[in-house]
């Protein structure tokens, strides 16, 4: 009977040492497996291209994306693409926006979100109206021949209040400057029928598009080579919709 006691004793410990033997080595197996892991995913990120400075694109692609990104707000389904930590790190050695975005300061209208775009993709310049002055001349003139746009989008807003100015002949301290800045684009559009204040800031965008396409000597000539081009847009307050005018 002792015999077969200390028999079972034997037993015992081997079915233990068997099973602490079982975890051991099943551990180290996960541990190197998700070495393994981290090992493929640090080689595939090595060999992925960074998120940095934008790449090139031809003029009809960079629109495509603009109207892509704003498909995207419209629905809600907006991606926000660009804003990671490697993204930011990398556009320390430069940028290389696509685009070029003239449009009005109004806060309802960020062009980063309509477009859902994100750091280094859109060159923007804002200013009340859209307007087209020779400090907003430079900053275009900057994105296209040393940043290399090749895309520029004049964006105007319903119900925009520079344009509302302009119909009323605003006189108030500096916004009588944008208001006569505005006027020329608008005279013909009063004569039209139709929402007055709506008409006359299709008439400012395309207005606004014709300065930029005969100005010289930098954008007139980069157009004339096909190196360039110039589109006007309507943003729709309530939708969130951009309609590219003709």
């Amino acid at each position: 009977m002792q015999t077969a006691k200390n028999t079972r004793v034997v037993s015992a410990f081997l079915i233990i040492g068997a099973a602490i033997f079982a975890l051991v080595f099943s551990g180290c197996n996960s541990a190197k497996s998700v070495s393994t892991d981290q090992n493929n995913s640090n080689a595939v990120a090595a060999k992925s291209p960074p998120s940095g400075v934008s790449q090139p694109i031809e003029m009809t692609d960079a629109l495509q994306r603009l109207k892509e990104g704003n498909a995207r707000f419209v629905t809600g389904k907006s991606i926000h693409p660009d804003l990671e930590t490697l993204r930011r790190s990398n556009l320390k050695t430069g940028q290389k926006p696509f685009a070029v975005i003239l449009g009005c300061s109004d806060s309802r209208v960020p062009p980063e979100l309509v477009f859902d775009q994100g750091l280094g993709d859109v060159f923007v310049a804002r200013v009340a109206g859209n307007i087209f002055d020779d400090a907003v001349d430079g900053s275009v003139e900057y994105a296209v021949e040393h940043l290399g746009a090749e895309l520029i989008v004049v964006m105007g807003h319903e119900s925009c209040g520079a344009v509302t100015a302009a119909i009323e002949n605003n006189r108030e301290a500096h916004i009588k400057f944008l208001a006569e800045a505005i006027k020329p684009a608008i005279v013909e559009a009063m004569k039209l029928p139709g929402d007055k204040i709506d008409n006359a800031v299709r008439a400012n965008v395309e207005y606004v598009v014709a300065q930029i396409r005969r100005n010289e000597p930098i954008l007139s000539k980069k157009i004339a080579e096909n190196k360039l081009r110039v589109v006007g847009a309507y943003y729709d307050l309530d939708s969130g919709e951009v309609t590219f005018i003709p």
